[in-house]
């Protein structure tokens, strides 16, 4: 199993674009690809082919060695990932109020990439309707959620769950009194934009 390379380059990426206070449009643009396919390479939602790759590191101005100094491409010989809660990694997500997101673990099995999160949702959590290039797996630990999948939304309650192609617009709504607490398994196809 290769661990987390796909989201040590999504990180990399986002992160050298802010240390430079270069802004999505400015870099999608210098790239030559559209700021929502940028957000989605940010945000791991999508993985960029070679090319896509190279245009970005290239309009960031930074060397290739160096972009890929830090990033542990080795696969690992065992077949266990093990992670203790305190090396959960929180990150975020598009502009989303009230959404929080917890990396337990990312992984790549095969020829597909496995992205475990923890979602938290606040009351008053909102954002735009998203899509990924993934398929998504969706378990309800906590609280009772609304989630608009297209045009259907299906209301869930503790221990309820949902499997779906991402690709599909979709948005989760916290329609309970307490936040809620998803468990989130991103399944991407190892197919690259």
């Amino acid at each position: 199993m290769k661990e987390d390379i796909i989201i040590q380059i999504s990180n990399r990426l986002r992160d050298l674009r802010k240390e430079k206070n270069i802004t999505l449009q400015e870099l999608a643009e210098a790239a030559g690809v559209s700021k929502g396919m940028l957000s989605q390479v940010e945000n791991s939602r999508a993985i960029p082919s070679l090319p896509v790759l190279l245009n970005l590191i290239s309009s960031l101005h930074v060397d290739f060695n160096d972009f890929f100094k830090d990033i542990n491409l080795l696969t690992p010989d065992s077949k266990v990932i093990f992670r203790k809660k305190n090396e959960y990694q929180p990150f975020e997500k598009e502009n989303a109020e009230g959404f929080f997101y917890q990396r337990l673990f990312s992984t790549t099995v095969h020829d597909y990439h496995v992205d475990f999160v923890l979602l938290r949702l606040t009351q008053n959590a909102q954002r735009s309707p998203v899509s990924t290039d993934a398929f998504e797996f969706k378990y309800l630990i906590k609280g009772k959620v609304r989630y608009q999948i297209g045009e259907t939304s299906y209301d869930m309650e503790e221990g309820d769950s949902l499997f779906f192609d991402a690709r599909e617009t979709h948005n989760p709504i916290n329609i309970g009194d307490t936040d809620a607490i998803l468990l989130v398994v991103y399944l991407f196809h190892e197919r690259v934009i």
